[in-house]
């Protein structure tokens, strides 16, 4: 029978090319492998430890496996797409090395516990680096926060400009954002926490297995409590691709602002040679290709997570072969997101803040109407009227083609008589950020305060 199947014993013909190519995974599962070792080794050790496996049997299944592991790390192994996938490639080759004994290792368990096994094993290992990138990010941006809190320029809102604010009010939004994706991982970590394996099949197993044994070696948290839903259970995975998906989203709007602030128009920062590159006819070009990647690669993020989902929404209970196209969405999310972060760490850490161009921004849309308008509100004007009398002023401004900052006090009195010579203050654009006194806000002390406040939580 073809490639000798080991589930083959009921079956009197070959499988089909079309079924070996459709069935085949061990070309993106393989990266599966020290999980599965991993997990071997732990249930072997159980086998022995409850009496159904010998103490030698368990000997020679561990050094065959951790054998099995080095050959896979040091690219000898030879992996056989007509075994389907990592689990039967490495059983296949423990029982070619050691013989019968090797036949013995799964015993008590099915690949629908044990795959679940190796991915929640997986995520766990992977968030634990993708959390160190989390906070490597998160710490970069809070220093450049602070090391530009000085610097002002216009905060925008519909893309027009808005209000005065600190650079670095603005630069910890996005530690804001990422300390909240740090806390999404966090939990995606917990449900993985939970060993499946000793669910079998779908029913339980007919061996007195130790499960809490199993989840001590392996370092779980607790184990599952239904047989039926571990096997059946992917919204762990669903987890990670939501929080991926999130992530995405957040680099996505940091990179659609860095790509902004690069351009001639804004020109506000200058982003390093090493992550911009040059157009194939445009001698003149340097293009914010890294910045531009990363926000398109929030749109396999997201189809990651609606792949996996569309896979579960019809699924009847418990384990169907559908599963398997788990993997791939998880791989790539996995990737995705660690060159992502990867790349955005690259771009703040080179970036080159023209600071006289932000300061000039401040000044080419009336940013300090707002503080004109409390200004008024402070002298007893009722905020609606306050309101209408500014933007008559804004008018004005515009009409007569006099610039907002400087009009002179006495066609200010025009508007109101409530303006007096403590207005120029209010005007000057460079000074609107310290009259933001609410929590949160975007002056000094507040900023310090936010600085604090994250570092306290990075630590």
């Amino acid at each position: 029978m073809k490639n000798k199947k080991l589930w083959g014993g009921r079956f009197s013909e070959s499988t089909s090319d079309i079924t070996e190519r459709i069935s085949a995974s061990v070309h993106y599962d393989k990266r599966l492998f020290r999980q599965d070792i991993e997990g071997s080794i732990a249930h072997a050790k159980m086998l022995s430890k409850t009496g159904i496996l010998s103490g030698g049997e368990f000997n020679s299944i561990k050094d065959g496996l951790e054998q099995i592991l080095k050959e896979i790390e040091d690219g000898s192994f030879v992996f056989d797409a007509g075994l389907e996938d990592i689990h039967m490639n490495i059983e296949a080759k423990l029982t070619e090395r050691i013989g019968d004994t090797g036949k013995k290792l799964h015993t008590a368990r099915s690949r629908n516990d044990q795959v679940a096994l190796d991915l929640r094993l997986y995520i766990k290992e992977e968030s634990t680096g993708i959390e160190e990138r989390l906070k490597a990010l998160v710490a970069l941006l809070t220093d450049f926060a602070e090391s530009h809190i000085d610097v002002l320029l216009p905060g925008y809102t519909h893309m027009q400009v808005a209000q005065p604010v600190r650079l670095g009010h603005h630069m910890l939004v996005y530690s804001w954002q990422l300390l909240r994706d740090l806390k999404r991982l966090n939990q995606v970590s917990e449900a993985c926490d939970i060993l499946p394996l000793g669910a079998g099949a779908l029913a339980g197993v007919n061996y007195p297995i130790d499960r809490e044994f199993v989840r001590k070696e392996l370092g779980f948290k607790g184990i599952t409590m239904n047989s039926m839903d571990t096997v059946s259970d992917r919204d762990f995975v669903l987890d990670f691709l939501y929080f991926a998906a999130v992530l995405g989203m957040h680099l996505s709007r940091f990179c659609e602002e860095l790509v902004l602030w690069s351009s001639s128009e804004f020109g506000f920062i200058r982003l390093s040679d090493r992550v911009t590159t040059g157009s194939s006819i445009m001698p003149q070009k340097r293009n914010p290709d890294v910045a531009e990647l990363i926000r398109g690669k929030s749109g396999r993020l997201y189809g990651n997570l609606l792949s996996l989902l569309t896979t579960l929404k019809g699924l009847p209970l418990t384990y169907n072969r559908d599963l398997q196209e788990d993997k791939e969405p998880l791989f790539d999310s996995v990737d995705t997101v660690k060159l992502c972060l990867d790349g955005i760490y690259e771009m703040i850490s080179s970036v080159k803040i023209n600071e006289e161009r932000m300061k000039d921004a401040l000044y080419s849309n009336f940013s300090t109407a707002t503080d004109l308008a409390d200004y008024l509100v402070k002298k007893g004007v009722p905020f609606r009227e306050s309101h209408k009398t500014v933007g008559e002023i804004v008018g004005y401004s515009e009409k007569n083609r006099i610039p907002f900052f400087d009009i002179p006090l006495e066609a200010l009195k025009n508007f109101s008589p409530h303006f007096s010579d403590d207005v120029r203050d209010i005007l000057n654009p460079e000074s609107s950020t310290e009259r933001k006194e609410s929590a949160g806000g975007t002056s000094r002390k507040e900023i310090l305060k936010q600085i604090s406040a994250i570092k306290k939580i990075l630590s």
